[in-house]
């Protein structure tokens, strides 16, 4: 079993060939795509797109370069499109200071709202961290939300540890099959299986040997095999107990 644990399917970018991308996903073995809204444009388009196909899921939430565009009158539609069961998380929200598309107040007072709009709908939480490591996690520990998973990991082994310890997952994108990426291979190599899932950000941040090009949900198995190599591990090994935690987290049935 492999599942990419977080894709943007529903983005322009698979206009052209959408179908073919879910098509050769399925062919590379992969069994679930979790395809991550991040804005209320998107997160409409994500469950359409999984509503008409049985083994992809949809998240909803505004992305932090989204927050400066959005009211009230946002979070009540998300809130009401968050009761479809194939809805089964609240994300991608957080905090990206790498490139301040947002205000960085804004940021965080939107980050802060959609904490609580989480914990009010009982939705697991995908986090973005973007160089706001420390005002992340004060904002995660400060609220309620104990379920979820930092999605395309960017800290080091000691801020894995202290989410893991908040009850979310490390989730290890393509950026692992890097030459120069020490950093995410050391995360991925010391973190048990127990707390990993696997993910592409398709279309973004492509796997060797396919980077270059644009990612697509087929390419997981290129990350799963990386970080079963760092951990000298079998990649089927990897590709099970990451899958197994995915379906976990967002409460989908292995049969489904």
């Amino acid at each position: 079993m492999l599942i990419d644990s977080h894709a943007h399917l529903e983005m322009k970018e698979f206009n052209p060939d959408r179908e073919d991308v879910i098509k050769r996903a399925r062919q590379a073995g992969v069994s679930h795509i979790i395809t991550v809204g991040t804005n209320l444009a998107l997160s409409r388009k994500a469950l359409a797109l999984a509503r008409g196909h049985e083994n992809i899921y949809a998240t909803i939430g505004v992305h932090p370069h989204d927050v400066a565009r959005n009211d009230s009158k946002t979070f009540d539609e998300l809130r009401e499109i968050a009761r479809d069961p194939k809805v089964v998380a609240y994300g991608e929200i957080g905090l990206d200071y790498f490139r301040n598309i947002s205000p960085r107040e804004k940021q965080i007072e939107m980050f802060s709202r959609q904490l609580e709009l989480a914990e009010e709908l009982k939705l697991p939480v995908i986090i973005h961290d973007r160089e706001a490591h420390e005002q992340t996690l004060r904002m995660v520990k400060s609220s309620s939300v104990r379920r979820g998973v930092f999605h395309c990991f960017s800290g080091d082994y000691s801020m894995a540890v202290q989410c893991i310890d908040l009850g979310f997952y490390i989730s290890i994108p393509g950026v692992v099959t890097y030459n120069k990426a020490n950093t995410i291979q050391d995360v991925a190599k010391r973190v048990p299986l127990s707390s990993l899932l696997l993910e592409t950000d398709a279309p973004y941040l492509t796997p060797e040997p396919h980077r270059g090009k644009r990612n697509e949900p087929s390419f997981i198995i290129n990350t799963a095999k990386k970080v079963a190599q760092i951990k000298d591990l079998p990649w089927e090994e990897v590709a099970d107990a990451t899958s197994r935690n995915t379906l976990n987290l967002f409460g989908i049935k292995a049969s489904e």
